[in-house]
């Protein structure tokens, strides 16, 4: 029987407020895997949000900007 059969069984017989315990701690040690993860990749050279997003800038087509608009909020809520 492998590991995980053997978790599975024994989570089976918890009670659920310790089912839910179980599951806190397993997504606990997943989260700890995932940052240790992340600190190991190289740092990237510091760039702005702004160079980054430099490409999407002017790639949409809306309304005016309402912040121009002094009245566009008139009757909201009424």
């Amino acid at each position: 029987m492998s590991i995980e059969e053997i978790l599975i069984d024994k989570v089976r017989i918890l009670p659920p407020d310790r089912q839910q315990e179980a599951l806190d701690f397993v997504e606990f040690l997943l989260a700890k895997i995932d940052k240790q993860g992340l600190s190991n990749q190289p740092q990237k050279s510091g760039i702005s949000a702004l160079t980054m997003a430099q490409e999407y800038i002017g790639c949409v087509e809306a309304a005016n900007d309402l912040s121009t608009n002094k009245n566009y909020l008139d009757g909201y809520g009424s």
